[in-house]
């Protein structure tokens, strides 16, 4: 990576917020979120900043494959929807600006952050 580089950790709103039956992959999210902590310090010297996105529920094609059937997933997305503050969802896209503006210049100033892109569930 070059001087001045962005590396952005993809990590999970539920590092932070408990949920049945995630314990584990939970886990690892955090651990994410200590890996940028460190390696922000690690290469400070080279102006690498280094920051986690944490989406929270993002239908995407990978939702087919938790062998749910159409109707089961559109109710989990419902039940997901009414536990975040905005009411709904995110989107990839949504997703995908957050990590564009950590990775460009706009975010200069942005290490060692973690930026929650869940509509505010895991702030509530």
């Amino acid at each position: 990576m070059t001087k001045g580089g962005s590396i952005i950790l993809n990590a999970s709103m539920v590092s932070v917020k408990a949920v049945a039956a995630f314990s584990v992959y939970s886990a690892t999210k955090a651990a994410l979120r200590s890996f940028a902590r460190g390696w922000a310090v690690d290469l400070k010297d080279r102006g690498i900043r280094v920051n986690v996105v944490s989406p929270g529920p993002v239908p995407t094609p990978g939702y087919r494959n938790l062998g749910l059937g159409a109707d089961q997933i559109e109710s989990v997305l419902a039940a997901q929807s009414a536990a975040i503050p905005l009411g709904r969802v995110g989107t990839p896209e949504e997703v995908a600006h957050a990590v564009l503006f950590l990775a460009s210049s706009d975010s200069s100033y942005v290490n060692a952050s973690e930026l929650f892109v869940d509509g505010g569930l895991a702030q509530v």
